[in-house]
């Protein structure tokens, strides 16, 4: 059980890594880096194939997150840990549902808005943040979306693991927390 809860464990912090790290790149290198690109479609068309391509890895890495602190989750009951223990779990839970939400949003998002333009490359890129004059109106509202929901989905990916380092934390200090978080990722 030890092997299988370690295994569990390394593939949930794994699976966060990888859905916090991509969006943030993205945010933060990509974005900057593609605006060296003149064309606004080509630009598009840039950034619609690096999330088109990262989508799977976003899908498994937080799936994987998910089952693994879904299935061990099981394994525990409220009575079987403190109340400040059980809020954390209970907050765990909300931010990696909402993790989930938004990501799946993003993907949905970016897919819809990638289908806006035949070559895939939706005219967007202006300076700044702002949608080009040239977009469809969707394309523009999934473009504004997706402004949202990128920074919420970093910032709840940031939150899950956070409380996922004071849960850890938690079991070094509790005997009883030590046993039962080995059952958790």
């Amino acid at each position: 059980m030890a092997t299988l809860s370690t295994s569990a464990w390394v593939l949930h912090e794994l699976g966060l890594a990888a859905g916090f790290g991509g969006p943030l790149f993205g945010r933060l290198a990509l974005r900057q880096a593609v605006k060296d690109i003149h064309s606004e479609a080509e630009r598009g068309k840039v950034l619609s194939d690096a999330w088109q391509r990262y989508n799977l890895v976003s899908a498994i890495s937080l799936g994987t997150a998910a089952a693994t602190w879904f299935i061990g989750r099981t394994v525990i009951s409220g009575r079987s840990i403190d109340r400040e223990t059980r809020d954390l779990v209970r907050l765990k839970d909300v931010l990696l549902g909402a993790t989930l939400a938004t990501s799946v949003a993003s993907m949905l998002g970016g897919q819809q808005m990638r289908e806006e333009a035949p070559d895939g490359g939706v005219h967007l890129l202006n300076e700044g943040e702002a949608p080009a004059p040239r977009p469809p109106a969707k394309a523009a509202a999934l473009h504004r979306l997706l402004g949202v929901m990128g920074p919420l989905n970093i910032a709840l990916t940031a939150g899950v693991i956070g409380v996922t380092t004071v849960l850890a934390m938690k079991s070094g200090r509790s005997a009883k927390w030590s046993l039962l978080s080995r059952l958790l990722p």
